[in-house]
C-alpha cells in the first residue's frame, strides 16, 4: 500500500499460470507437428488404423513389449524395432524441444485408446504420435537388448544344468576308472617296488587293456576347472542362428575404452555374417577367455566359428551390464557417461557443485581423505576380527567370502502391541467403493477427470461411474463385476465411455495431486512432517503372468519369478512415485528418477 502497488489475487494468478501453461503446450504441439514430412504424417496416421490381419491398430501392437525371452521373441522384437525406424522420426531435429514435454506426450500415447486419439485435433494428434514414435525407438531397442540378455543367460544356464545332469549320470563310470588309475599310481609310488618291475607289477593287478580304457574314460568325462560345460553350449548353435543375423544387422553397438576389445569382436562377426565358410584368421582373439580358448582354437590351428561366436556373445552381455558397451538411442542401455558434464560446461559449474556437495574442487585432497578413511577402517576391522563373532570367512566355489551373521530378533514391547491394537480398533471397516466416494466428498478429486474434448462433465452421478472405473482398473477385475443394469451410472456403456474419455494419464496425475494437497492440510500429516523428506522402499512379489521383467530368485520367489515394486513416499505418507525394480540400475537412481519425474 505504501508504494501503491496492487498485487494480483490468488485466483487471477492461477488463471495467469494456467494460461501460460496452455500456450506453452500449444507451442510444443505446433513445433512437433511441423517436424514430420507429409509422407511421415501419413505413416503416423496409419498407426491408428486397424490392420486387417491383426484385428487391432499398429499403435496397440507397438505399445506391447515382449513377454518371452526366446529366439523367436527376439526376432519379433527386432522386426518391431525395424518397423519403428522405417518412419524416420528418430532422424528429425528435436534439439530445441524440452525432453520432459516430449516424454509427457509419449506417456499419454501409451494409455490413450486409438479411437480417442483419432478424435483429437490434427495438430495435437500428430504431436502425440511424433513424441510416441520418437521415444518408442529407444524403448524398443531396450526391449531387444533385454530379451537378448535374458536369452543368452538362459542358454548358458540350461547348458550348465544339462552338463551337470550328464555328469551325474556318468559319475559312477568316472569313479570306477579313477579308482583303477589310483591303484596303478599307488604301485608307481611304492618305494619297495623296483623301478624295473613297475610295469610288470601294475599289469599283474590291472591288465593293459583295462588300464587304457580307464585312461580314455577319465579323459572323456573329467572336466577342467575353467570348463563351464562348453560342449553343451555349442550344441545350441541352431538356437543362436535364429536371431544372430538380424541382431548383428539391426543393432549398432558403441563402446568406451574398456569395451573396445569386445566391440571389435562384434564388428568382426558382422563382417563374416552371411558367409558359409568365413576366414577366421582375422578374428580378434583378445576377447577369448581362458575357458573358451580350448574350444575356439583346435589342434590344426584354425578357429571354430561356433565357439568364437558364443564367446563373443557371452562377453557382449557382460560388457552391456557394465555399460562398457551401449547403444543409442536408449533409456536403459545408453552410455551413462554421456549425461555427465564435461569441458567448459563442467568448469563453469565445478565450484558450485563441489560447494553444494561439500567437496574439494580438486580430486587429490578428496582421494587422500578417502585413503585415510579406508586405511583406518581396514585397520580397525583387522584388529577386531578375532573378537567379532558376527563376521567370518567361508569358502565358496574355491573363493573366500565374508559372511555376516543374522541379527537376533527383537520382540515388540507390550506397549507397542497395545498401541497397534488401539489404532486397529479406531480404523473403520469400510468397503473400497465407499472409501473412494467419501474421499471424493471431502476432496473433490474426481473433478479433475475431464472429458477428452468437452471439458467438465455434465452428467448425473458422475463420481459413481468414475469410482467404478477406477476400481476396475486398479483391482484388475475388469468392468463386468461392476456392471448394474438397474443403475444408470453403472451400465456397461456408461462405464466404457468414462473409461475411454476420462481416465487418462494427465487426469490421473491431476487427481493424485489434489489428493496429495489435501493430505498436507491434515493436522496429523503435518505432525508427521512437512513433506520435504522422502524415503524409497520396495516389495517383492511373484508374478503369475509371463513378462521379461520378472526374474528368478529362490530367496524371495521360490521356484517362480517375480519383480520388485519400488515406491517413493514422503514423510506425510503420500506416495510420490513408483517404478518397477530394474536389475541394471542402482536403487537410489531408480527412486530418484521417479521423484524427478513426479516433480516435473
Amino acid at each position: 500500500m505504501e508504494r501503491k502497488i496492487l498485487l494480483p489475487g490468488v485466483s487471477r494468478l492461477e488463471r495467469l499460470v494456467a494460461g501460460v501453461r496452455e500456450r506453452v503446450q500449444q507451442r510444443v504441439w505446433q513445433r512437433l507437428a511441423r517436424l514430420p514430412s507429409p509422407p511421415q504424417r501419413r505413416q503416423l496416421e496409419a498407426l491408428l488404423e486397424i490392420a486387417p490381419e491383426q484385428g487391432q491398430t499398429t499403435l496397440e501392437l507397438w505399445r506391447r513389449s515382449p513377454t518371452r525371452h526366446s529366439s523367436l521373441a527376439l526376432v519379433q522384437a527386432l522386426k518391431r524395432l525395424i518397423l519403428i525406424r522405417q518412419i524416420g522420426i528418430g532422424q528429425l531435429d528435436f534439439g530445441k524441444l524440452p525432453p520432459s514435454r516430449i516424454q509427457a506426450l509419449a506417456r499419454s500415447a501409451l494409455t490413450l485408446k486409438a479411437q480417442a486419439m483419432t478424435q483429437m485435433l490434427e495438430q495435437r494428434r500428430i504431436a502425440v504420435l511424433v513424441a510416441f514414435v520418437y521415444t518408442l525407438e529407444a524403448t524398443a531397442q531396450d526391449d531387444v537388448l533385454d530379451v537378448f540378455e535374458l536369452l543368452v543367460q538362459e542358454i548358458l544356464a540350461k547348458s550348465e544344468r544339462e552338463g551337470q545332469q550328464a555328469r551325474l549320470r556318468t559319475l559312477k563310470d568316472l569313479d570306477i576308472a579313477s579308482l583303477r588309475l589310483s591303484q596303478a599310481c599307488k604301485i608307481l609310488l611304492d618305494k619297495d617296488c623296483e623301478s624295473s618291475q613297475v610295469r610288470e607289477t601294475i599289469f599283474q593287478q590291472i591288465d593293459a587293456l583295462t588300464l587304457a580304457e580307464a585312461i580314455i574314460k577319465v579323459e572323456s568325462l573329467a572336466r577342467l576347472p575353467e570348463d563351464h560345460y562348453y560342449p553343451e553350449v555349442l550344441a545350441r548353435w541352431h538356437q543362436v542362428r535364429i536371431f544372430l543375423p538380424l541382431l548383428l544387422q539391426t543393432i549398432q553397438f558403441e563402446a568406451n575404452r574398456t569395451g573396445q576389445i569386445v566391440l571389435k569382436a562384434v564388428q568382426f562377426l558382422q563382417t563374416i555374417e552371411g558367409r558359409s565358410k568365413p576366414k577366421m584368421q582375422n578374428a580378434p582373439l583378445s576377447v577369448v577367455t581362458k575357458g573358451w580358448s580350448r574350444w575356439v582354437g583346435n589342434a590344426e590351428g584354425t578357429l571354430d566359428r561356433r565357439a568364437y561366436t558364443f564367446c563373443v556373445l557371452e562377453q557382449l552381455t557382460l560388457s552391456l551390464k557394465r555399460r562398457d558397451l551401449f547403444v543409442s538411442p536408449s533409456v536403459r542401455w545408453s552410455n551413462p557417461r554421456a549425461k555427465l558434464l564435461s569441458g567448459a560446461s563442467w568448469e563453469s559449474l565445478r565450484a558450485s557443485v563441489c560447494r553444494s556437495l561439500n567437496l574439494q574442487p580438486t580430486p587429490a585432497s578428496e582421494i587422500a581423505q578417502l585413503q585415510g578413511q579406508l586405511d583406518s577402517a581396514y585397520q580397525r576391522t583387522a584388529s577386531n576380527w578375532a573378537d567379532n563373532p558376527a563376521v567370518r570367512l567361508e569358502l565358496a566355489q574355491g573363493k573366500e567370502r565374508i559372511v555376516l551373521s543374522h541379527l537376533d530378533k527383537l520382540d515388540e514391547p507390550p506397549s507397542l502391541l497395545e498401541l497397534k491394537r488401539q489404532v486397529a480398533a479406531l480404523l473403520p471397516r469400510i468397503d473400497l467403493p465407499e472409501m473412494l466416494l467419501e474421499i471424493q466428498a471431502r476432496t473433490g478429486f474426481m473433478d479433475e477427470f475431464t472429458h477428452l474434448h468437452q471439458g467438465q462433465a455434465r452428467i448425473a452421478d458422475f463420481s459413481i461411474t468414475v469410482c467404478a472405473a477406477l476400481i476396475a482398473s486398479a483391482c484388475n477385475v475388469g468392468l463386468t463385476p461392476l456392471i448394474r443394469k438397474d443403475i444408470a451410472a453403472l451400465t456397461r456403456y456408461r462405464l466404457q465411455w468414462v473409461q475411454q474419455k476420462y481416465l487418462r494419464l494427465d487426469t490421473l496425475i491431476a487427481a493424485n495431486a489434489r489428493l496429495v494437497a489435501a493430505q498436507t492440510e491434515i493436522e496429523l500429516a503435518q505432525a508427521w512432517g512437512g513433506g520435504e523428506i522422502a524415503s524409497a522402499d520396495g516389495i517383492r512379489f511373484v508374478v503369475p503372468v509371463r513378462t521379461i521383467n520378472a526374474r528368478p530368485n529362490r530367496k524371495y520367489f521360490g521356484a517362480g519369478r517375480g519383480i520388485t515394486y519400488y515406491n517413493f513416499t514422503s514423510d506425510q505418507f503420500t506416495g510420490l512415485a513408483w517404478t518397477r525394480g530394474a536389475r541394471n540400475s542402482p536403487r537410489f537412481s531408480r527412486a530418484f528418477g521417479g521423484f524427478v519425474r513426479t516433480k516435473n
